[in-house]
């Protein structure tokens, strides 16, 4: 691969004799890694030989986007290294959690493996089409309590303040560590992008640090090398705000402390993580976590969000469940965006001047007389939580990823909804006339299996 000479000349600067090694490690093949979500069955098809040793949940290998273990959710496709700052992280359940730059949600699935469905995961991101991505990679993942925004840092700050009890910010930044994955990130990089970088993440770290109670953690993390968007950026943020203590990381596989030398010498800058891809198994990163011993601002939130369902719309809903959910929603944390129905986390905030894609679990539509479940619920729910479940074999399993009906003469009802499994694993719901089972794949997500 052929590095810039900007890069190449910077990189032997600050490395010395490890740069050839660095510079190596661009020509060798990308690694590749999937996490297992722990709220569906282990799937039997897997090669799960090679687990990646910082994570629970983490294995290398690599797993096809059309097949039913990535359809139904069981995987998550994401790049090793990645891994890491999720593991960092580790939220306990019940926590508040804001996963700032959240796009496409590798991120936000792994932090909510740790949540369990408890608590409150607010996941944003500030681009329109990629917010969307990652609702759709939410709900395929079956998060309950997640709500998905499309909104600044700035907006968030303001209705979020002293809020969350912790705070990702995987920044955007100049990408170095996508050079070997996607060679196309190198037609970006200049020193100039990297200071333009540096800059925004300065910006979104003043906004993001209000959103956090006292005793609240931080969590800081890229996909690059440079020191100005790592290293310098800590010193930074801790000299900026004394308030902020770090958290020691602890490292394994290669990865390595943080080098202080490279910003302004303070020493706390090696408990933070650097990782290289010349000495472990993946692309690159850099992670960072602190702790907020003091408030920078003051809390702003007192209320919650009221529900705006109408008794018509509530009416609607509560037939459909008494008929086929085997839990209870509560009717206060439910509400209606147009003709969509969402149950919210317990103890959201007003939404009223947020940019929202997806205000808690979309539960489903109404209709004229009568209420239709979403794929997300059909993915959402535990097993048993839902009155008539069934098996498919891996053929029907295929006619419904493809749109089309199928007929069975063992179906659990004559006429009415069934969630539909297939190895064990959910992956939609389907209307049942008789032995024909009609299709409710989404239109969009459908495609030809493997």
């Amino acid at each position: 691969m052929e590095l810039p000479a900007a890069f190449k000349t910077k990189y032997k600067s600050l490395l010395g004799s490890e740069a050839d090694a660095f510079f190596a490690s661009f020509d060798e093949p990308e690694n590749n890694g999937f996490r297992l979500n722990p709220r569906r069955d282990r799937p039997a098809d897997l090669d799960l030989s090679d687990p990646i040793p910082y994570t629970e949940w983490g294995y290398y290998g690599k797993v096809s986007g059309k097949s039913l273990d990535h359809q139904s959710g069981a995987v998550y496709s994401q790049e090793p290294s990645a891994m890491f700052v999720g593991e960092v992280a580790h939220p306990k359940p019940n926590m508040r959690v804001l996963d700032l730059c959240a796009s496409p949600g590798g991120k936000t699935t792994h932090l909510s493996s740790f949540l369990q469905q408890s608590g409150m995961l607010v996941s944003n991101e500030i681009m329109g089409k990629r917010a969307k991505i990652l609702a759709e990679n939410t709900e395929r993942f079956g998060l309950q309590n997640t709500l998905v925004l499309n909104e600044d840092p700035a907006h968030i700050a303001k209705n979020f303040t002293g809020f969350f009890d912790q705070v990702l910010v995987d920044a955007p930044c100049s990408g170095e560590g996508m050079f070997r994955k996607d060679p196309d990130a190198m037609a970006y990089w200049s020193p100039d992008y990297v200071e333009a970088c540096a800059k925004r993440q300065r910006e979104i770290l003043t906004e993001a640090v209000k959103t956090l109670k006292p005793d609240g953690e931080l969590i800081y993390s890229t996909c690059t090398f440079s020191p100005e968007e790592d290293e310098q950026i800590i010193a930074w943020l801790l000299s900026t705000y004394p308030q902020f203590d770090m958290v020691p990381i602890k490292k394994t596989a290669g990865i390595i402390d943080a080098k202080p030398e490279w910003a302004n010498g303070d020493e706390r800058l090696k408990n933070a993580a650097r990782l290289f891809p010349h000495l472990m198994r993946g692309e690159g990163h850099f992670v960072a976590k602190l702790r907020l011993t003091a408030p920078i601002e003051e809390a702003g939130y007192s209320r919650r969000q009221e529900s705006n369902v109408s008794r018509d719309q509530s009416n609607l809903f509560a037939d459909f469940a008494k008929e086929n959910l085997q839990f209870k929603v509560d009717s206060h944390q439910l509400m209606a965006f147009g003709d969509q129905l969402y149950v919210m986390p317990k103890g959201t905030p007003p939404l009223n001047h947020l940019r929202v894609v997806r205000p808690g679990l979309h539960l489903g539509t109404l209709k004229k007389k009568r209420f239709e479940p979403s794929y997300a619920l059909a993915l959402a729910l535990d097993r048993g939580q839902f009155a008539h479940e069934t098996e498919i074999d891996l053929d029907d399993w295929k006619k419904v990823v493809h749109g089309e009906i199928f007929k069975r003469n063992d179906l659990p009802i004559k006429k009415g909804w069934v969630r539909l499994f297939c190895r064990h694993q959910p992956v939609a719901f389907g209307k049942v006339v008789d032995q024909t089972v009609k299709n409710y794949f989404p239109k969009g997500l459908r495609f030809m299996a493997n």
